[in-house]
């Protein structure tokens, strides 16, 4: 970062994850580990707005890494209350907003619900600025609809700047949540999950110890349908020698987590992205500690974002990355670190 004070990135763009916003009371998590800070996460994430909004350099765009308000929400009937005070914060400011839909937006709305809502903020849904019925200028993007038509996937691709491609990714299209019990997709969700977790509550992880762990009903997996979507979008970012950055609600990587918090065919992924040189980096939120890990054989870098619900109200929990050429540099807040991103060398 001191050899070349003097550069200008590319483009900017902040990260915030897991603000799990309720209006309740704190609380713990399921383990009575950790405090949740329900009604500070809306604190938090304000500070974080204020930060990108008064910096020098305006984020062009912010990953929302999913679990934007809390399940509670939907035992007191105030899921679209929490949503819309919490969407409220992002009225302002010059940046675009792209969601990622985690656990949390299934406890408190059907997938059909979402898909029409405002944290659908794929391109052909309509508007990803708040304030705006337009894509930034120069920016590009590509949903997954457009090549699977009916699709209910939620997952796309966008540019917002040449030689960068940024795919939003779908971690519950096979899941328990957000399906009907009577669809098709549920009930292959369920012998999936069932296969390796035989307690009577699955959100009680497997006993066996190690990555079996992740066969829990608050993860998910992705359908063969997005795998090949996203081999697709990484074989055309190949040809165009772009770099690409995947985000996911889920981390994909089992250095980059704990075991609880992986998606269930993680494996199935990383065999697609292993595949492809253009990828240089995977980021997810979900589990509320963060992590991180470069993969020693492709030299991408998994970064998950420690998350908001669990930052105290003193501290906080968001980044604001530096793209350049050859590198990311995150800029971390509170319980966030620094990185810099290198990127791997392109093969042809």
């Amino acid at each position: 970062m001191d050899d070349c004070p003097q550069q200008t990135p590319l483009f900017t763009f902040g990260v915030i994850a897991d603000i799990q916003y309720a209006d309740i009371d704190d609380g713990y998590n399921f383990t009575r580990t950790r405090r949740r800070y329900y009604r500070s996460s809306l604190k938090l994430l304000r500070n974080a707005w204020e930060s990108w909004s008064e910096s020098a350099v305006k984020p062009e765009f912010i990953l929302q890494l999913g679990d934007i308000i809390d399940g509670f929400n939907k035992s007191q009937d105030a899921s679209d209350r929490a949503l819309h005070t919490v969407l409220r914060e992002f009225t302002s400011g010059p940046a675009e907003l792209h969601h990622v839909w985690g656990n949390h937006e299934f406890y408190n709305f059907s997938r059909s619900a979402l898909l029409r809502s405002q944290l659908n903020s794929s391109p052909h849904h309509g508007s990803l600025h708040p304030n705006s019925n337009s894509l930034h200028p120069g920016s590009s993007s590509q949903g997954l609809g457009a090549q699977a038509p009916g699709s209910d996937i939620y997952a796309y691709s966008f540019s917002p700047c040449p030689g960068f491609t940024f795919v939003v990714l779908d971690a519950y299209d096979v899941s328990l949540l957000g399906r009907q019990e009577s669809s098709e997709q549920y009930n292959q969700a369920m012998d999936l999950l069932k296969l390796y977790n035989t307690n009577e509550d699955l959100n009680c992880p497997p006993l066996i110890e190690g990555l079996l762990q992740r066969f829990t009903m608050f993860n998910g997996g992705f359908s063969k349908e997005q795998l090949d979507w996203l081999d697709s979008v990484l074989s055309l970012a190949d040809e165009k020698q772009e770099r690409v950055t995947i985000v996911s609600h889920l981390p994909v990587h089992p250095r980059s987590t704990g075991p609880v918090c992986l998606a269930w065919n993680y494996e199935q992924l990383l065999a697609v992205v292993q595949s492809h040189g253009s990828v240089v980096c995977f980021m997810a939120g979900h589990d509320h500690e963060g992590g991180y890990h470069q993969d020693t054989d492709t030299g991408v870098h998994h970064v998950t974002f420690e998350g908001v619900i669990e930052t105290p109200p003193d501290s906080n929990a968001f980044a604001t990355v530096s793209v350049y050429k050859d590198r990311m540099e995150l800029k971390g807040r509170g319980r966030i670190a620094d990185r810099v991103l290198l990127f791997p060398c392109l093969t042809s």
